[in-house]
């Protein structure tokens, strides 16, 4: 069964810091593009990082988030540095199959997903 597993969310103050952690189990990722998404309450699900061979970033995280990858792991990474409360949210992992086409920032164009972890910043 394939499935993505993420860990590391949390509580934190603002101006911290989170490392989240996706990792793939049932086959391997290493070609997949693979990106992080986040869901607030009452708000719809919004795209964050992702990664293939380059980086992309949201606009409301550029500079502060870096999303990195571990193939021998089949781990995808993000670190989130001086968090914000409204990066309150829950974080959700995500790739695409080895062939993939669609934009990188639009959900539907993933085909796996993690459960989710809960992100929760204090200001």
């Amino acid at each position: 069964q394939v499935k993505l597993v993420e860990s590391g969310g949390g509580l934190v103050q603002a101006g911290g810091s989170l490392r989240l952690s996706c990792a793939g189990t049932g086959r391997t990722f290493s070609g997949s593009r693979m990106g992080w998404f986040r869901q607030a309450p009452g708000k719809e699900r919004e795209f964050v990082a992702a990664i293939r061979r380059v980086t992309y970033y949201a606009d409301s995280v550029k500079g502060r988030f870096t999303i990195s990858r571990d193939n021998a792991k089949n781990t995808v990474y993000l670190q989130m540095n001086s968090l914000k409360p409204d990066d309150t949210a829950v974080y959700y992992c995500a790739a695409t199959e080895d062939i993939y086409s669609g934009t990188y920032y639009t959900s539907y164009n993933y085909d796996y997903w993690g459960q989710g972890t809960q992100v929760t910043v204090s200001s």
